[in-house]
């Protein structure tokens, strides 16, 4: 028994919202197939996205399927990615790109300690973003790595220089606010 036109379009519809490769039997079970029976039916999606020349592929990866950018398109999608795509920051870089923005030079543990989590692959994507760079060594012991804003986070931003920021006192609350949201939450009570 072939696989229905219907069936062949779902595979297509479930791979294209799958953010993981999607495993042969969590396809079978979906489409109410057997897995060999799911596995033939991919490699025939595959062979004809390859004989019609499409920009996609249909790929085994991972344990699964997921589709993918033709190798043979490399460059444009490079290009893409690169330069057509503003990239949005997540808001666990943010956060950290406002840490060194304030405290260069600052270490990736001084990070962590300010956010109270680990901030390796935080600075590490800034980095590759091209907004923060390393600027230094820490003299104490292990000479830590200090990292500071680029040129590119001031252009971003339109700032000449980091003294430019505005000051973390225009986003702090004065005693009166403190006061007032302390006496609406009860905090007297919890003591």
């Amino acid at each position: 028994m072939s696989p229905s036109k219907e069936t062949a379009r779902a595979v297509e519809a479930i791979l294209m919202v799958a953010e993981e490769p999607v495993e042969p039997h969590l396809l079978a079970q979906l489409l109410e197939l057997s897995p060999p029976l799911v596995e033939a039916l991919c490699a025939e999606l595959a062979a004809s996205y390859e004989a019609e020349g499409r920009g996609f592929v249909l790929v085994r990866v991972a344990g699964g399927y997921r589709f993918q950018s033709h190798p043979d398109l490399a460059a444009y999608v490079e290009r893409f990615v690169l330069d057509g795509q503003p990239a949005k920051l997540s808001a666990a870089a943010l956060e950290t790109l406002a840490i060194v923005a304030y405290k260069q030079p600052v270490s990736r543990a001084q990070v962590a300690a300010i956010r109270g989590v680990n901030a390796d692959a935080v600075v590490r994507t800034l980095q590759q973003r091209g907004y923060v760079q390393e600027v230094g060594r820490d003299p104490g012991p292990g000479q830590a790595v200090l990292y500071g804003t680029t040129p590119l986070f001031l252009e971003k931003l339109g700032l000449d220089s980091v003294r430019d920021l505005p000051a973390l006192a225009d986003f702090v609350p004065d005693a009166g606010v403190v006061d007032a949201l302390e006496r609406g939450l009860g905090v007297d009570s919890w003591e």
